[in-house]
């Protein structure tokens, strides 16, 4: 008898006709998947294998444009969602309007599994916990109330149209106190990679730990999802530089960790970002369920990603309604060579300029979700240009030398760290946001720094004659969702956008050579400390954007506005 290990997670929503869905799950044995919908939608599919798991992500057909339906989930006819006794309301699948009149889009990035409620937490309580107790005593109320769970509901409690998880959203390299006596029972953590994940059944307990979470759990299963990978998803400072890649490859454990960690990734993030059209073009997909096994053929695909990363593509874009978000891998698709160094390979750079401008005034917002900010505290932007002048030896071989001891010790590795990137993301934003049908605004929106903010460029009539462009620019900064960040740290990020910090930063710019960048830019809110999430709501030409902070503890934990705005009025 089939059961569930893991899930279920509703990933993709169908913004175009309003008609289809997917929902992943794990089992604990070969099964037939199966979503029952009470309004009679629904779909199947039998599990796929990768290293002894077994997985499903089961399309969903049959939806009505502008609805919600509860759904249940089925293992060979037998139900196993939603849980006996759950004290959560019924997830559900909420379909938009065709034509949609507006999506609400909630981000962060940076989450540690939260520990099991009876011990304590020493980093304070889960934003995700804290969304997920906000919308299921929302929902409890409106069923109490007698209202339905469809659109009054919705407004009612701010429910997202989709969650995105911008990166860190397991920690391969951090491992909680559980997780490392869960190691140390299969294997000696005196031998690297120690008390870090070594290979696949290792990360299938990351996410176990992660989204069994009994609120995330819950969360996952009603709220679509769209993710994307950063570096603590396989390594702090993964792809930092040719020489810290060329020192883990001659390690006898990254190997397997690398594929390993992309092999799950593929799995439990990438998969449910695509679109059922998308997967059914997709060859890994095909190859990995036309066998009774598919390890084989996803650690093939997996170390071709490895190998060359051009030839994979992470990135990926959706359309919500006249909202287009671009989803951009800024860790697996770089160029690590230091004469060519880039944060996006030159197709990836391609993909990214052609779909932002793509059919132009087809859409009313441009999203662009990076892990890491476009926009950096001035201080930490030029401390990064510095760093990259020196390693490409602009100062000579000693500067170079210590350039890269720096650029690992600190993290020197954002868009800045990466010029011709940055100065590439200006222009392709400016020339998005420019014209006669330009959309109202183009946000960055990005996590990875342990701290929230909003930034917005100037442009510089001597670097832009024609202008500022017409569309509101801004960078989105929101993190962590659960996680700490040391009180120095805090300080050094304020310091960064102070007039004495950006003195400074000047002053390390001209030594290295750096030169200025295109624009300038300054923090219109913020610096939060926290566990957090924003809110971004998308209606016709307006957005307004709210930041939430997860401040109870976690016995009642509860999310707080700390900030909320007008971002096409102003300030």
């Amino acid at each position: 008898m089939a059961g569930l290990r893991l899930g279920p997670l509703l990933r993709y929503v169908d913004w175009e006709s309003g008609g289809h869905a997917t929902v992943w799950v794990e089992a604990d044995r070969p099964c037939t998947a199966e979503v029952r919908c009470t309004d009679g939608a629904g779909g199947s599919v039998r599990t796929f294998q990768i290293e002894g798991h077994h997985y499903a992500l089961i399309p969903v057909t049959g939806l009505t444009p502008g609805s919600s339906t509860a759904y249940e989930v089925l293992l060979d006819g037998r139900r196993v969602w939603p849980l006996a006794d759950s004290p959560f309301p019924q997830s559900t699948i909420r379909t938009p309007a065709v034509p949609a009149d507006g999506v609400r889009i909630t981000f962060g990035s940076c989450r540690w599994a939260a520990p099991p409620a009876d011990e304590h937490d020493p980093i304070g309580p889960d934003a995700l916990d804290g969304i997920a107790a906000r919308l299921a005593a929302a929902e409890h109320a409106g069923q109490e109330a007698g209202q339905d769970t469809g659109t009054d509901a919705d407004q009612h409690n701010d429910r997202p149209d989709v969650l995105l998880l911008l990166g860190d959203q397991v920690y391969a390299d951090a491992t909680s106190k559980a997780t490392q006596r869960w190691l140390a029972a299969r294997r000696d953590l005196r031998e690297p990679p120690g008390a870090e994940v070594a290979d696949y059944e290792e990360y299938t307990r990351l996410y176990d730990e992660s989204w069994l979470d009994p609120e995330v759990r819950w969360l996952l299963s009603t709220v679509p999802s769209c993710m994307i990978f950063d570096d603590h998803d396989v390594i702090d400072d993964w792809n930092t530089s040719a020489s810290w890649l060329a020192e883990m490859r001659a390690t006898p454990w990254w190997q397997e960790r690398v594929l390993s960690g992309l092999m799950s990734y593929w799995v439990y993030q990438h998969l449910g970002n695509l679109s059922p059209a998308e997967l059914d073009t997709d060859p890994v997909y095909a190859a990995v369920r036309e066998t009774p096994d598919g390890t084989d053929a996803l650690r093939r695909f997996a170390a071709g990603a490895d190998a060359d990363p051009a030839s994979v593509r992470w990135s990926y874009r959706r359309d919500f309604g006249r909202t287009r978000l671009l989803m951009t891998d800024t860790r697996a698709a770089r160029v690590l060579d230091e004469d060519k160094r880039a944060m996006l390979d030159v197709d990836e750079a391609r993909w990214l300029h052609d779909q932002a401008l793509d059919a132009p005034g087809s859409y009313d917002h441009l999203l662009i979700g990076a892990s890491l900010p476009w926009l950096l505290p001035p201080l930490i932007h030029d401390a990064e240009s510095w760093n990259a002048a020196l390693c490409r030896g602009e100062r000579g071989p000693r500067w170079a030398r210590f350039g890269e001891d720096v650029r690992r010790r600190a993290d020197l590795e954002h868009w800045a760290a990466f010029p011709e990137s940055f100065e590439k993301l200006t222009r392709l934003i400016a020339e998005a946001g420019s014209g006669p049908d330009a959309p109202a605004t183009v946000c960055v929106l990005s996590g990875d720094v342990h701290h929230a903010y909003v930034a917005e460029p100037r442009w510089p009539a001597s670097e832009w004659p024609g202008g500022a462009p017409d569309a509101r620019v801004l960078q989105l900064t929101c993190s962590p969702v659960h996680n700490a960040i040391h009180s120095s740290v805090r300080m050094g990020f304020r310091f960064g956008w102070s007039r004495a910090g950006r003195r400074l930063g000047h002053a390390l710019a001209r030594h290295g050579r750096a030169g200025r960048p295109l624009i300038e830019w300054g923090r219109t809110g913020g610096p939060w400390f926290g566990n957090q999430l924003m809110t971004l709501t998308l209606k016709g030409r307006s957005a307004t954007l709210r930041l939430d902070q997860a401040r109870a503890d976690r016995t009642d934990s509860r999310l707080v506005a700390a900030d909320e705005r007008n971002l096409t009025n102003g300030p």
